[in-house]
């Protein structure tokens, strides 16, 4: 396993031109549309409407192509859970070295609101079923959670066929990427699943929400597959967004330390950790985001 601190100065690099992001974003912060306005830029952007299958989550995709012609084996892709928050972590530049690199298609997954994080669906979505418990609850918020595996088969099953349809992909070059709630979605996918994607990007995982480790079982679901992971974190974040931050958290990387150790024996998975500097929850989404892209 690598452990990897990026300093300060480079951490200013990777966070959003111009600004600083915030730590906790108002729950009515609008999504950051000016990017998909523009069409001066190396790739273009087309919208992608899909409801769940109750009908209760409706999802708009935004599907970055590259200005140029597709390799012969398809699109390598990165998926990006909070898409609305997503879109807003990246500028011109980075999306003009990304298409004179491997140009990989871009697929942010948000929601249908106008709302930079829609809370009610990411909880539900992003968040694995609890055993043992009658009603799955959020503990933060008292939301309905739970549908981590719903939410994935729908991106196997219907995301993927629809966005394939619109760009030709490459099934071996998959990157899942999120952060926060969508982090924990990332690692669970891994843990439950590791032959859909060949990377996983895992950015402030949510580890106090659940028991995540790797049973005895993930070993047998890794035979014969490889895959990467890419955990990150702020040196900043509290161990839980209800705790201290700072020196007085104790070790509040012991979890994702701990985790990152615990994969790196699994044969065929190889675990990456990488800190960011000074940085807080919410400064880490568009950091690590960009990390991922600029090291794609």
């Amino acid at each position: 396993m690598r452990n990897l601190t990026l300093p300060l100065t480079l951490l200013l690099a990777l966070a959003l031109p111009g600004q600083a992001a915030q730590a906790r974003p108002a729950p009515d912060q609008l999504m950051d549309t000016r990017l998909l306005q523009r069409t001066d830029m190396d790739y273009r952007f087309s919208r992608l409407l899909i409801d769940s299958a109750d009908g209760q989550r409706h999802y708009q995709l935004w599907i970055g192509r590259p200005n140029a012609a597709p390799p012969k084996n398809g699109f390598p892709v990165l998926w990006m859970l909070d898409g609305n928050a997503a879109i807003g972590a990246l500028d011109a530049d980075l999306l003009r070295d990304l298409a004179r690199g491997k140009a990989p298609l871009l697929v942010a997954i948000g929601y249908q609101t106008p709302l930079r994080i829609e809370r009610t669906a990411r909880i539900y979505d992003y968040t694995p079923n609890r055993p043992g418990l009658t009603v799955q609850t959020d503990p933060l918020s008292g939301l309905p959670s739970g549908g981590a595996d719903v939410f994935l088969d729908l991106l196997r099953e219907r995301m993927r066929p629809a966005v394939a349809a619109k760009a030709p992909i490459n099934l071996q070059e998959q990157i899942l990427w999120g952060h926060s709630y969508g982090g924990l979605l990332v690692l669970h996918a891994l843990l439950t699943r590791p032959g859909e994607f060949a990377r996983y990007a895992a950015a402030s995982p949510s580890l106090w929400w659940a028991d995540i480790h790797p049973g005895a079982d993930f070993k047998q679901r890794m035979n014969g597959h490889k895959a990467d992971l890419l955990l990150m974190r702020g040196t900043a974040e509290p161990a839980n967004p209800r705790g201290p931050s700072g020196p007085s958290d104790g070790e509040p990387d012991r979890l994702i330390r701990q985790l990152a150790g615990e994969l790196s024996d699994i044969p065929g998975l190889e675990v990456e950790y990488q800190t960011f500097d000074g940085m807080s929850h919410g400064e880490t989404l568009p950091a690590s985001l960009r990390r991922v892209l600029q090291n794609f």
